[in-house]
């Protein structure tokens, strides 16, 4: 049986219809409370976005000025940017543990190399007397730590330590695009270097 609806009917039916259409107080405060979430939590970001180009810029090493990308092995670069190889000893045995990791990741297309603000003679001698078996080079002026968004705003300004990045390991495609960002959340702390080559890996 085919049932008819009078114009009365539906003409009720349409303030419903419409209410049903627009957003309840309830959805819009969620939504308001989302994009809030979204405009912290990109205020409180550290390190380059993941999928977009890593920020064209250049550090010192022997060999002079280079970019990230005129390092790249096969698949590309492994950046650890560390706060410093002079001063800081959480920095200085990271570095020594990532000895073991400098040729796994050469075996996986990888080329590593560590960066900090250090002058280029402070990371010449820290590497001349552990016979590190990767490239340390510097960023004077920091330049390439705030590129990444790594530059650590706590430190007073114009001391010592002003311009130390948050410890990060960078992976950077050969094409340039940022593949992985890897961070621990206290400065004492540094990501395994199992996880490191696991990492590696899988990219």
């Amino acid at each position: 049986m085919i049932r008819t609806a009078s114009l009365a009917s539906l003409l009720a039916l349409l303030p419903a219809a419409a209410a049903a259409q627009e957003p309840s107080d309830v959805q819009m405060a969620a939504k308001s409370a989302e994009a809030e979430r979204a405009a912290m939590a990109e205020e409180m970001r550290v390190g380059p976005i993941v999928g977009q180009p890593a920020p064209a810029v250049s550090v010192i090493g022997p060999e002079g000025a280079v970019s990230f990308t005129d390092l790249a092995g096969e698949k590309g670069t492994v950046v650890a940017f560390f706060r410093s190889a002079d001063w800081c000893p959480y920095c200085k045995k990271q570095l020594i543990d990532l000895k073991e990791a400098a040729a796994p990741l050469g075996e996986e297309g990888w080329t590593l190399i560590g960066v900090s603000y250090d002058s280029p003679e402070i990371l010449a001698d820290f590497k001349s007397a552990k016979a590190l078996p990767y490239g340390l080079y510097s960023d004077t002026g920091s330049a390439a730590i705030d590129a990444f968004d790594l530059r650590n705003p706590d430190v007073p300004a114009g001391s010592r330590y002003d311009g130390i990045p948050h410890p990060a390991i960078i992976f950077i495609a050969a094409d340039g695009t940022v593949k992985a960002v890897m961070r621990e959340e206290g400065y004492k702390d540094r990501s395994a270097i199992d996880a490191v080559l696991e990492l590696a890996a899988a990219l």
